[in-house]
């Protein structure tokens, strides 16, 4: 039964004094607090099968006409499947970026620091999550730091070169990197009308820096710690004793030599016990092109050994629900193992290392797994296939190199 719409008149609004919800009709609802000291509208609606409520003002300042208007554009949007909630949310975010160009514009001091904070907050829309932000907003604030109070106009080779040679030799990664976003914050004031159109940008590295700095292919990139692999049995016999999600999670990690946050977000869903395959889609690869992996029987009796879920619930959850395990679950199972000194993402390059050296697999075969594409365009196109049984026998002669230190330990005679 439909609810019948405009309830309410004009002059009850106005002299509505009794606290509570007074609906009128259609989600739109007067709320008077307790004291009768607030009052306000609000709409009501079901989104996903939750119970939500979104503000439309107070009555001081939005009619009763103008209310229904807002609710009933509220309601179409249900209708059509968006969230107004959401949709009011990214209005108001859109309306603040305005006002906040607008002061930008209008600032009589517009200086290095105020233009990096500018674009930090538009380019924020874009980025998948929260580690983008930070890593922007640490190398800009603390390597880019002499740079903050100057004027953006005012940035010259000198400033930049002063900010990077300390750290181009000793961090070449996130010295190139704090290069490119200083490039970036002159581009965006260029483009606000900060600095002149026909200016060159000081901190480009073709043509400019890259004649003043030392070439970055010459420098040493900086690399995950990872551990050595001609060890690495050893500390799986460690790993095993270790009770925990943590420790399972980290042994299904090296087994299939997955990413961390790969292994940590793998559902059941993705599984195929039947064919000993797990399948994780491009959504959550960082090339964007979903990759099967060919389970040995070790990570399929991991698997085995867990509780299971239905097909959407983690592998590996977290303490909040719905959350994976965290990174820094990690590395507390790496502290309380004394192995410090490793990550890991590192034990790819364990992986790579064993199969680059111990092994006479072929170099395309040993990157497929890692999900590393070889070749040109031209080459990718015609390989179609993905290698899963070349690589199934690759990852079998894996599990079974990184317990060869416990099968020693239980084989007759061994130690």
């Amino acid at each position: 039964m439909v609810r019948a719409l405009n309830r309410l008149s004009a002059r009850e609004v106005a002299t509505l004094k009794t606290p509570g919800r007074h609906f009128d009709g259609g989600g739109l609802c007067l709320f008077i607090s307790s004291d009768s000291s607030r009052r306000r509208w609000t709409f009501q609606f079901r989104w996903q099968g939750r119970k939500c409520e979104m503000g439309l003002g107070s009555p001081d300042t939005v009619s009763l006409a103008k209310a229904r208007e807002s609710a009933a554009a509220a309601r179409l949007a249900v209708q059509n499947g968006s969230n107004p909630l959401e949709e009011k949310r990214a209005a108001l975010d859109v309306q603040r970026q305005n006002v906040e160009a607008q002061q930008l514009s209008r600032s009589k001091v517009r200086t290095f620091g105020q233009v990096a904070d500018y674009l930090i907050e538009s380019k924020g829309a874009g980025w998948r999550n929260a580690k983008h932000r930070a890593q922007w907003s640490m190398t800009l604030e603390i390597y880019a730091a002499p740079l903050r109070p100057l004027p953006v106009a005012e940035v010259t080779t000198e400033h930049i070169l002063a900010a990077l040679q300390p750290i181009w030799t000793s961090k070449p990664e996130t010295a190139s990197r704090t290069r490119g976003r200083i490039e970036a914050v002159i581009d965006a004031a260029r483009a606000r009308g900060l600095i002149p159109a026909d200016t060159a940008n000081p901190a480009r590295w073709k043509g400019h820096l890259a004649n003043l700095l030392p070439p970055r292919e010459r420098l040493s990139r900086g690399h995950h710690a990872a551990l050595p692999w001609k060890v690495l049995p050893e500390f799986m016999v460690r790993l095993r004793e270790r009770p925990g999600l943590s420790a399972r999670a980290l042994e299904w990690t090296i087994l299939t030599a997955a990413r961390l946050g790969e292994a940590l977000g793998a559902r059941w869903g993705e599984i195929d016990l039947v064919e000993g395959v797990w399948e994780i889609p491009k959504e959550r690869m960082k090339a964007k092109r979903e990759h099967r992996v060919p389970l040995s029987p070790p990570a399929m009796a991991l698997l085995a050994a867990l509780p299971a879920g239905e097909p959407d619930a983690l592998i590996f959850p977290g303490f909040k629900p719905g959350k994976p395990l965290s990174d820094m679950v990690m590395k507390s199972l790496f502290t309380r193992m004394d192995e410090t000194g490793i990550t890991s993402h590192g034990f790819r390059s364990t992986f790579r290392d064993w199969a680059g050296e111990a092994t006479s697999y072929p170099r395309e075969v040993c990157e497929a797994a890692l999900a590393h594409a070889v070749g040109d365009a031209v080459e990718l196109a015609y390989r179609r296939g993905d290698a899963l049984e070349k690589r199934r026998v690759l990852m079998c002669d894996w599990a079974t190199y990184c317990g060869s230190a416990m099968s020693a330990r239980i084989a007759p005679g061994g130690s």
